[in-house]
């Protein structure tokens, strides 16, 4: 609990509806996700112009 309401800073209906799946990807136990390209960034941009 201390992990997710106050070093998440998660609301307590946001942490209680969380899977241990999700509260331990939110804690970064599966590593740091890795970035977009810029090829990446630059496809998303013409997706979604707003």
């Amino acid at each position: 609990m201390t992990l997710g309401l106050f070093r998440l800073r998660l609301s307590p209906e946001v942490f209680w509806g969380l899977s241990l799946t999700e509260l331990a990807a939110m804690a970064g136990a599966f590593g740091e996700p890795a970035g977009l390209s810029r090829g990446e960034v630059e496809a998303l941009m013409r997706q979604f112009p707003d």
